[in-house]
């Protein structure tokens, strides 16, 4: 990755996986890959998800515990004449935030940790309350046979890509485009593009 791009800051990779509304993990087994979307936390930089005890990603996580994790925090799409007058289409991009891992998956077996897990995936998913805590006894059952995965991280490595490395022509330009089309996403990026830029000079 080029230095330009990567995210050194632990804060700001800890906000893209907070704020991540689901992640890919990325299993293999005998040289077969495969991915698939979870709702997921993140607590002291390993991630938390929960799943079926049988089932393909199951078996395939007791065969092979190593394991890649993505997220991705969408910008705006940028299409090439936002920053092209050469009518090429290689310009075309999409900015973005992202946050891979590379990890171990651990089955969690102690039931505080499992209850920690399950109650901050539920703060995450209904912000608005409205559920009786994962601490309640009712759920003493379900939680016991629940099972709760955790990604314990072996390598973080966050990238960014908000058109910091253009030069300042064709920076300027797609900032002018993003005016103005001028949606909700288009005016985070350009604010996004600025403070990136600010700190890459």
């Amino acid at each position: 990755m080029k230095p330009q791009f990567e995210i050194k800051d632990k804060n700001i990779i800890n906000d893209i996986l907070v704020n991540a509304k689901y992640g890919t993990l990325a299993l293999c087994e005998d040289n077969i890959p495969y991915s698939v979307p979870v709702n997921f936390v993140n607590i002291e930089e390993n991630i938390y998800f929960h799943g079926s005890q049988n089932g393909r990603k199951a078996e395939m996580m007791s065969k092979n515990p190593l394991c890649s994790f993505s997220v991705v925090e969408p910008y705006s799409l940028i299409q090439s004449y936002f920053s092209s007058l050469e009518g090429l289409a290689c310009p075309a991009t999409h900015f973005f935030r992202s946050v891979s891992i590379q990890g171990k998956i651990e089955i969690v077996s102690d039931y505080d940790e499992k209850v920690l897990a399950l109650e901050l995936l539920m703060k995450k998913l209904q912000k608005e309350g409205k559920y009786k805590p994962m601490g309640d006894e009712v759920y003493q059952k379900t939680i016991n046979i629940t099972q709760v995965y955790k990604i314990v991280s072996l390598d973080i490595k966050g990238k960014v890509k908000l058109g910091q490395h253009l030069p300042q022509e064709r920076f300027d330009m797609i900032l002018e485009h993003l005016e103005l089309r001028g949606n909700e996403i288009d005016k985070l990026t350009i604010k996004e593009m600025r403070e990136q830029r600010e700190k890459c000079n």
